[in-house]
């Protein structure tokens, strides 16, 4: 599980530019199901099982990841650039890009001697990318407006957990393969989806084709259990099984899914605080509607590129996954 998990994170694709990821995922799926490519690039997969299922279920994660776009070019070769995707700059600064996975940067802003004490106490703002390059026209050379990078990081192992960039959502999609190669007791739909992190995009027009009875958005979320954080902001807390959410900002979620997740006897705990989104935000508002629920990993440092997951949390969500799906695909969810 963690071989292609690391393969799956280790991959650069941030919205709208999610083509390798989405290869390697064909790869590791065409064996295993019926899929096919829409225009915006949202794989959507059906794998036939054992028993017709009574009731369409399609469940989704999200390809994409956060990341940034070169918007122009000084005369001296800096890259200037946006944000794709909630992104705090503290986070950014003097870190290791790659750009279209081929050209190496740093991303670089004023020193902090130079800084006033005012200045210091913000976050940091007008940064760019040093290539290593001393003109435009050099830098032209390697890199062109509109191309994508991703901050750098290694995947490792740090006791229970796993650090890595694009945790959010290549758990979500080492979900879904599992499920695809390993799930035969229903048939069942599986969306990889497109551009998540820039407004649930691809989910929209994936929920349209499928046209399902019910969801499951897998994403990952914040986990605030961490030092500072008081109890009741903590959101989830890492080891403690998949986070079910109740409610956040882009979905209030069907409380007959939420009640048969959380008494359903696996490990995993409700999101206790209304914040943040995912695919379910679009999926619901599909068609007629579509009865949804969301299972999250609790993630630290989320949106970063040293994000931290519990793979006991993981484990979780793959049997949550599973149980909600023979529970909903049967007809036995009223």
């Amino acid at each position: 599980m963690l071989d292609l998990l690391k393969q799956l994170c280790l991959i650069d694709g941030i919205s709208g530019d999610e083509g390798n990821v989405s290869d390697f995922i064909i790869n590791e799926i065409k064996d295993f199901c019926e899929y096919k490519v829409d225009n915006l690039g949202n794989i959507i997969c059906f794998k036939k099982g054992k028993h017709t299922a009574t009731k369409k279920v399609m469940l989704d994660a999200h390809t994409d990841e956060v990341g940034l776009i070169i918007t122009s070019i000084t005369e001296k070769g800096y890259l200037k650039f946006k944000n794709v995707g909630g992104i705090d700059n503290a986070t950014l600064l003097f870190k290791k890009v790659k750009i279209n996975g081929k050209v190496s940067g740093v991303i670089g802003g004023k020193p902090f001697h130079l800084l006033s004490s005012d200045d210091r106490k913000k976050a940091p703002k007008d940064l760019y990318i040093d290539i290593g390059v001393k003109s435009r026209d050099e830098a032209l050379a390697l890199v062109s407006l509109g191309d994508s990078a991703v901050v750098q990081s290694d995947f490792e192992i740090l006791g229970e957990c796993i650090k890595s960039k694009a945790l959010d959502d290549r758990i979500g999609c080492l979900i879904l393969i599992t499920l695809l190669k390993n799930f035969d007791e229903y048939d069942f739909y599986a969306t990889f989806t497109v551009q998540e992190e820039v407004g649930l995009r691809g989910a929209k027009t994936a929920a349209f084709s499928a046209a399902p009875d019910f969801a499951i958005a897998i994403d990952s979320t914040t986990a605030a259990d961490i030092a500072g954080v008081s109890d009741e902001s903590r959101v989830c807390v890492q080891g403690k099984g998949a986070a079910v959410s109740f409610m956040d900002n882009s979905t209030v979620y069907d409380k007959a899914m939420y009640n048969a997740a959380i008494n359903s006897g696996i490990t995993c705990q409700p999101k206790a605080f209304v914040s943040g989104g995912n695919n379910a935000g679009a999926i619901h508002l599909s068609g007629n509607g579509v009865r949804t629920m969301a299972i999250s990993a609790p993630c630290r440092y989320i949106h970063t590129s040293n994000s931290i997951v519990n793979t006991k949390d993981i484990e979780s969500m793959i049997s949550l996954c599973e149980y909600m799906l023979k529970k909903l695909a049967s007809g036995n969810l009223e």
